[in-house]
């Protein structure tokens, strides 16, 4: 990608890597051509042969039963936790930096009436499997809630793309089991997470009873997210789908995109775990006292740099990584993300290619040197 960036003034061609997030990756031209070409009717009325041939492929990809094609991953958390927690005076369990409790704009109170107990989450995304047995309200009184969900991430995306460990998401299951629960997972990167693990997605999925997961990240298709679950639970989603707005018509157009992605888009999924492991490394073989990156917290796209605060805080970091001067020798303007001062975020995806990798090394690595020099000074 190319555009005029100096000093913030359009005035100069520069390379721009843009690792915000893999939310603005684009169709592939395959995807364009999909869509078409797509056959496509009315979804509400369950006449769109390649929306349905998307959720078929998606169920037996995750071993479930059934699924349903829905606009985000956002929508799909919403719709399995107002299914799941269909009493008044429901609580969820969720992670204290789990995306739905941080991130989708407290939708399970504002939207869904439902209360959450939130878990310390650990570095790794998990969170203690005791402090969950002592958040299960059992046998509660009318004074109450009634504990109705229990909500995982994976991969995790505040702990930097770290994916949740089999073992432990089996426990989780058994727990939730003991108690008569139902597990949802947040699975907006879950196929990150079964390549790096080299394992099916049906593996990952197999100990929870709903699963979502966005075909518009990582996987490169513009829109869309899929809900899967048992057949009754799909049919609950449905219609919760069409009350918030979601029952959409020639869908197919988008679901066709969605297909390909499912087809061509998954077992790659490497390259970007690996482009991030690069740039991370790169990162650290500087040294530096005041920006450090943990390689053993680095498994799939996304990785996080901490900083120094005392130093500088993360928006002066990531407008420096911006900005292109006109006595820069690197012609290169990359773009990350941060959800607090310390930290920056990075993340790859399809565009991203070896050539824009090295170019953000580049990049990186001048202006971490550039801040450790203003400091010694």
């Amino acid at each position: 990608m190319y555009e005029k960036i100096i000093n913030g003034d359009l005035s100069g061609d520069v390379r721009i890597v843009d690792l915000r997030s893999d939310t603005i990756s684009k169709p592939t031209p395959e995807m364009r051509e999909a869509m078409f070409h797509a056959i496509v009717g009315d979804d509400v009325y369950g006449e769109d042969p390649t929306v349905t041939d998307l959720e078929q492929k998606a169920a037996k990809l995750l071993g479930k039963e059934d699924a349903v094609f829905v606009v985000s991953g956002t929508m799909a958390n919403l719709i399995a936790i107002m299914v799941h927690c269909n009493q008044r005076g429901s609580e969820m369990i969720s992670g204290d930096n789990g995306h739905t409790f941080r991130f989708e704009q407290g939708g399970p109170a504002q939207i869904a009436g439902v209360q959450t107990a939130i878990l310390k989450n650990n570095e790794d995304g998990t969170f203690s499997l005791d402090e969950l047995r002592n958040k299960i309200r059992k046998n509660p009184d009318f004074h109450e809630p009634v504990t109705s969900l229990i909500i995982v991430e994976n991969t995790h995306n505040m702990c930097g793309g770290k994916v949740l460990p089999l073992d432990w998401l089996e426990k989780v299951g058994n727990i939730a089991a003991e108690h008569n629960i139902p597990v949802h997972m947040d699975g907006a990167r879950i196929m990150n997470a079964a390549v790096y693990l080299k394992v099916t997605p049906k593996r990952v999925a197999r100990d929870v009873d709903s699963v979502c997961f966005c075909l518009s990240k990582g996987l490169g298709a513009p829109v869309g997210a899929i809900l899967a679950g048992t057949k009754s639970f799909i049919i609950k989603a449905r219609r919760v789908r069409k009350a918030l707005g979601g029952g959409w018509r020639q869908a197919g157009i988008l679901a066709a995109a969605g297909l390909v992605a499912l087809d061509k888009m998954i077992d790659r999924l490497a390259e970007d775990h690996a482009h991030t492991l690069k740039i991370a490394k790169a990162i650290v073989d500087v040294n530096s006292k005041i920006f450090k990156v943990d390689l053993k917290a680095v498994e799939t796209n996304i990785f996080i740099m901490y900083l120094d605060t005392t130093k500088l805080v993360a928006r002066d970091f990531q407008h420096r990584l911006a900005e292109v001067r006109q006595t820069d020798p690197i012609r290169v303007s990359v773009k990350a993300s941060s959800r607090d001062a310390e930290c920056v975020r990075f993340v790859t995806y399809w565009e991203i290619t070896d050539k824009e990798v090295d170019l953000a090394i580049q990049k990186i690595v001048f202006v971490i040197k550039e801040f450790e020099d203003t400091f010694k000074e």
